[in-house]
């Protein structure tokens, strides 16, 4: 909240509350406006301008006062419309139970790191993780322990990757990780940190420790490669490669070779 005189030296409050308003919205300035000016004109010029309340002076004391507490409960209640909006939108990009991206933010997020990879030529890599045996848990422990499970993977996902990787629940048990910037022999090592840092301990939960691990598929485009890729094809391959570990003994990284557009 800003109080602000009229006449001012060097600048007066109605370039203020000209400036005020040509900033970011948020958060929102609440400007009460002073002024001995009492003409109407002068009054419309001031709300032109931007500000919220005008008070002429001299004014009391006590009506200042309670014109600042009116602007407080506006304050008060845009705030928590703010925290209602952010809410609402990160309900709306995260999964509920991991708190990690959701599908379709997670893929929206491919598509945007491809079409970025596509003018910069830097690496990109997709891993698509899965939770070995995920139906077993929920068959054995019941399905809020297999949520625990899934909440606590997500996690220990998110705290493994860098600060700039984005990491999605795909669906079901699976999740999808996007790597910005790795080449193909980085990714294998990020891989397998992913894969280790889920199986050297078991989770625990309200039904005691349960030993977890993941199959994971990955594939890379290396960085200085300027062919077209279809950010569907990077997932599907991911995809393909994840299958392919868990054919085989699960519990393993498996790499795919992927065909760029041209080929």
């Amino acid at each position: 909240m800003a109080i602000l005189d009229w006449m001012m030296p060097g600048i007066d409050g109605i370039d203020i509350c000209r400036r005020i308003r040509s900033l970011q919205p948020d958060p929102y300035r609440y400007v009460l406006l002073l002024s001995a000016k009492d003409d109407k004109q002068d009054v419309v010029q001031g709300f032109e301008a931007g500000a919220d309340d005008y008070l002429t002076k001299p004014f009391d004391v006590d009506e200042l006062h309670a014109r600042v507490r009116a602007g407080k409960r506006i304050l008060e209640l845009q705030n928590e419309l703010i925290r209602a909006r952010e809410s609402l939108r990160f309900e709306a990009l995260h999964d509920h139970l991991t708190g990690v991206w959701n599908r379709g933010a997670v893929l929206n997020l491919r598509q945007r790191k491809v079409q970025r990879r596509q003018r910069s030529g830097e690496a990109l890599g997709v891993i698509m993780a899965d939770v070995d045996h995920f139906k077993n848990i929920n068959d054995s422990y019941g399905h809020l322990v297999g949520d625990a499970v899934l909440a606590e993977v997500a996690r220990r996902l998110t705290a493994s990757v860098r600060g700039y990787d984005s990491v999605g629940r795909y669906g079901g048990e699976e999740f999808l990780v996007i790597v910005p910037g790795c080449d193909p022999k980085g990714l294998v090592v990020s891989a397998e940190r992913l894969r280790c840092v889920i199986a050297e301990s078991p989770i625990d939960s309200a039904s005691g420790p349960i030993p977890v691990t993941l199959s994971v598929g990955l594939v890379s485009v290396g960085v200085g490669n300027s062919e077209p890729v279809e950010h569907v094809a990077l997932v599907q391959a991911a995809d393909s490669a994840l299958y392919r570990a868990k054919a085989g003994r699960r519990n393993r990284v498996e790499i795919a070779e992927l065909k760029t557009a041209a080929e």
